[in-house]
């Protein structure tokens, strides 16, 4: 046999071994085309937190991270010069023990108020049996006018002498009232300075990698201006698209691998979290005009990036996603 002809044989059996490997992979046979899975791709996106003072605003003095630095969840990422707010919490407090120190007082002054009305109850009591006394003795002819004057006079006094005492009763119980307010006002400013002395200092809220640090040390921070931005990149996603014809081909929950051109011999498990439920044109990073003007669903395909933080947002990626015979089936 010529080195042609065993050539020819050659590359027929490799054709025939090829075609047998599709159908068995692919599940392809005639007259009958069965999908085992649906490719997809897109780009990694990851929870990303942009974080800034809230409503301080002071000099930038410490600021120890740089981008694509890793931190854990509490860690300090930047602090303010926060002498003024300290300044500003040791006169609340100073102002706060002076209240509380008047507020004893005028809960002292209205106890003796009490006290001193209790007793002018009772003299006025007493006052009137004596007044009675005398009265009836008047009458009987057993004691004289003077003596029934002057008790009449002794009642009036202590009459009036109630009547004063009662008065600064209710005023003792103002002050007391004012005190207590005051003293809440002072706890409610005290608290208030605690706070924005606390919000000089910016933590991580979640363990992640600075993306981005758009502050520098000495600069002087507004409320609200972006120090760093933060990516939980424990937690990404795949965000693709969907073509009409293949939505209902899909489910929450639905096993994918993804692929990444960075890290080929790598794969990562992720599912299917989230389906669109309204369409949307194809966003204009696609290249062709006739793609991008085709109908699509969004999706999302969580992925465990947990091991190593491989995935980064913004990077390109393939999923294949698994699908069931039935929902494979056209």
């Amino acid at each position: 046999m010529s080195t042609r002809r065993l050539s020819m044989v050659f590359i027929g059996l490799l054709v025939g071994v090829l075609t047998l490997s599709a159908i068995v992979r692919f599940g392809w046979f005639p007259g009958r085309a069965v999908q085992s899975a649906l490719l997809v791709s897109g780009n990694i996106e990851a929870h990303e937190s942009v974080l800034g003072f809230k409503t301080v605003q002071s000099r930038l003095v410490e600021l120890p991270f740089d981008e694509g630095q890793w931190v854990d969840a509490g860690t300090v990422l930047a602090r303010l010069d926060d002498s003024d707010y300290r300044q500003e919490v040791a006169v609340d407090r100073s102002a706060l023990a002076v209240q509380e120190r008047q507020l004893e007082a005028a809960e002292e002054n209205l106890e003796a108020a009490k006290k001193i009305v209790a007793i002018d109850q009772a003299d006025l009591a007493q006052k009137s049996i004596d007044f009675e006394r005398a009265r009836n003795l008047w009458e009987t002819k057993v004691a004289s006018a003077q003596t029934r004057d002057l008790a009449h006079t002794a009642l009036k006094q202590s009459t009036a002498m109630l009547q004063r005492d009662q008065a600064l009763l209710g005023v003792a119980e103002k002050n007391l009232a004012v005190a207590r307010s005051s003293v809440e006002n002072g706890r409610d400013r005290l608290k208030l300075a605690e706070i924005n002395l606390g919000y000089t200092v910016l933590t991580a809220p979640f363990a992640g990698v600075i993306l981005v640090r758009q502050a520098e040390l000495g600069e002087v921070m507004l409320p609200g201006t972006p120090v760093v931005t933060l990516a939980d990149l424990d937690h990404v996603w795949l965000r693709a698209y969907i073509n009409e014809k293949d939505i209902a081909k899909i489910r929450f929950g639905q096993r994918a691998v993804i692929r990444t051109d960075t890290y080929p011999d790598k794969r990562y498990e992720g599912r299917i979290s989230f389906i669109s439920s309204q369409a949307e044109f194809t966003p204009k990073s696609v290249e062709t005009h006739a793609e991008r003007v085709t109908l699509v669903y969004r999706i999302k395909i969580d992925v465990d990036n947990s091991g190593g933080h491989d995935l980064k947002p913004g990077m390109p990626a393939d999923a294949s996603i698994e699908l069931k015979p039935s929902s494979a089936s056209n």
